[in-house]
């Protein structure tokens, strides 16, 4: 079954969810089309299962990031945040295809953002414990867009120049730790 998802997950991403086939999923993952429809009545329940385990890679990141915010300054939590969205892509790369192509589209999308909003505003008021839960919210939603830009550049998906990813990093580091400061506990120094 994971060969089958991780499968459907690469074509997705490539394809399109539109696009994509039972043939080509079975195919893909070198097994027969009936082991398929064994474990997935159709494309839409494989849809359903690939959701399902994004959404608990990312609950399980977010969880974990939270956990070593308390040790990390702005800057250094600006770039955890980038780096788990580099780490994080290759394992949910099909959740944008998804997101974009399925009927319920607006609910997928909707529930992977809250995931991702509530996971960088926890870590956000653990690196800041003062910061209030609708700013942590508004300012974890600029983080996740900088986040997908990043991405995008990255991927060559966006317009950009050898040196613009780090310039975003640096954008990144000054805006969090502009926002963060007033809500950090007293550094002795």
């Amino acid at each position: 079954m994971e060969e089958l998802l991780a499968a459907a997950s690469d074509l997705m991403a490539e394809r399109g969810y539109e696009a994509t086939t039972m043939a080509e999923i079975a195919v893909r993952a070198g097994a027969k089309i009936g082991s398929l429809y064994r474990f997935f009545p159709n494309k839409e329940a494989v849809a359903d299962a690939l959701v399902q385990r994004h959404i608990a890679i990312l609950e399980d990141e977010y969880a974990a990031l939270a956990r070593r915010a308390a040790t990390l300054s702005p800057d250094a939590l600006a770039d955890v945040l980038i780096e788990l969205l580099v780490t994080l892509h290759p394992r949910v790369k099909s959740l944008s295809a998804l997101m974009e192509a399925r009927t319920d589209k607006m609910e997928i999308r909707d529930r992977a953002r809250r995931h991702a909003v509530t996971g960088i505003a926890a870590a956000l008021r653990v690196c800041a414990p003062g910061l209030d839960d609708i700013l942590a919210a508004d300012i974890a939603t600029v983080i996740l867009n900088i986040m997908k830009i990043f991405r995008s550049m990255i991927a060559k998906e966006a317009p950009t120049t050898p040196d613009a990813p780090d310039e975003l990093r640096r954008m990144n580091r000054l805006y969090l730790s502009d926002r963060l400061a007033p809500f950090r506990p007293s550094q002795v120094t």
